[in-house]
């Protein structure tokens, strides 16, 4: 590998020299010179911040008046990210052609770098996405199904995906097999069962959310993805909600697909995400979009698809910062138990329960609501959740999600 890659001045940078930059090692690799002040945050690794009101007053932009409970929707940015961000727009606009043919590329290789450590997996395995949507359809739209093939989820799956798997099978002939599961979940057992009873061997693909959106327990993909192995079903994870609430491995893990925002709990700015695809598997994976790195490899096809905002990606190298300074660990432990001590007081107050075992849940949980509050109601459907969301914003300026799931939550756990 030709070291001089890394160390030029690249003038007018092609897609052909990214995978020379993806590959290279650490100690070959000099990253480029960043267009924006980038803070590191190197006080917090000697004086930790106070995680909470503190945390949220120095590093996020939310209303003070309201109680912001729905971090998963759109999530939070950090501020420091967001000012990089604009800063980085400003400076693309000073001379636009040497930022966008002269100097970006390089940049963006350094972020898939960096992603990719924190991530665990190797750069040349993960792409930077506008978000975690268009990285599903990006995989699901390049696997040649046939009339006949079985697509595998579960009825967790998210909304938006089921949408993208339905419309495949609509115009290949495929079959979605959609497993339902019930709730309340006893244990992490009873879902691995879900899939050892209903996966069928050469199933074209499987698809699991990591943490359900609408149902938040953590999905136990390290007994689930060595089932789907062992029949030769490949696996692809929508990990959205999983960076910044889960220690990824990746190549632990063993996806052969995964994806995942980071605008949610990581706190990039909106527009930024990820996809990995298992190194053996690159060439059989095509972007959706395809421009000037087509044919160059796998890293080149999808740096660069077209001209648009770049700048949320540029802005990770902010919220790894931070991450870095502060402690992974430090902040997902935070969340979680916040989380685990909200559910618990709920669940004490209002006489329900939690729709799966406590450990099963991240920083998001499912909790029964208080029979009082639909008792008076003839159906339990979509508009009664959607009453009692708007009913705590407008009143008492609470933004919560609500979600139906019809069981009985009522009952405690024995």
């Amino acid at each position: 590998m030709n070291k001089s890659v890394a160390k030029r001045d690249f003038g007018s940078f092609h897609s052909s020299n990214v995978e020379e930059l993806i590959q290279l090692s650490e100690d070959d690799y000099q990253p480029p010179k960043l267009p924006f002040k980038c803070p590191t945050f190197d006080e917090y690794r000697t004086r930790l911040p106070q995680l909470g009101n503190e945390t949220r007053k120095l590093h996020f932009l939310l209303e003070d008046g309201c109680t912001f409970l729905n971090h998963g929707a759109f999530g939070g940015v950090l501020k420091e990210a967001l000012t990089a961000s604009q800063e980085a727009q400003v400076y693309a606009e000073r001379q636009p052609l040497r930022f966008y043919d002269r100097e970006l590329l390089p940049l963006m290789v350094h972020v898939n770098r960096r992603l990719a450590a924190f991530v665990g997996c190797s750069p040349e395995e993960v792409v930077l996405m506008t978000n975690a949507t268009t990285a599903l359809n990006t995989v699901i739209k390049s696997i040649p199904f046939k009339p006949g093939d079985k697509i595998f989820c579960l009825s967790v799956t998210y909304g938006a995906v089921k949408k993208i798997l339905q419309w495949v099978c609509g115009q290949t002939g495929a079959v979605l097999q959609e497993v339902k599961v019930k709730f309340p979940i006893k244990g992490r057992e009873e879902v691995v069962n879900y899939v050892r009873e209903h996966l069928q061997e050469g199933t074209k693909l499987a698809v699991f959310d990591h943490i359900p959106s609408n149902t938040p327990f953590i999905l136990p993909l390290e007994e689930i993805i060595p089932v789907c192995k062992t029949r030769n079903v490949p696996v692809l994870i929508d990990g959205a909600h999983a960076l910044g609430v889960l220690s990824l491995d990746l190549h632990s893990l063993q996806p052969d697909y995964y994806v995942s925002n980071a605008h949610k709990w990581f706190c990039c700015p909106k527009g930024s995400a990820f996809l990995y695809v298992q190194k053996e598997l690159k060439d059989r994976i095509r972007p959706l979009i395809v421009s000037h790195g087509f044919g160059s490899g796998f890293s080149s096809e999808f740096i660069w698809t077209g001209l648009h905002d770049y700048s949320p990606y540029l802005a990770m190298h902010v919220v790894l910062n931070f991450w870095d300074a502060v402690g992974p660990e430090k902040i997902k432990t935070y969340m979680c138990d916040l989380c685990r001590e909200a559910g618990q007081l709920l669940c004490e107050m209002w006489g329900t329960r939690l729709a799966a075992p406590e450990d099963m849940f991240g920083s998001m949980c499912l909790i029964g609501l208080p029979s009082v509050v639909y008792s008076s109601v003839k159906e339990v459907d979509y508009s009664t959740a959607e009453r009692i969301q708007n009913e705590l914003y407008h009143r008492y300026n609470i933004e919560v999600r609500h979600r139906i799931v019809l069981t009985n939550f009522t009952s405690r756990p024995s």
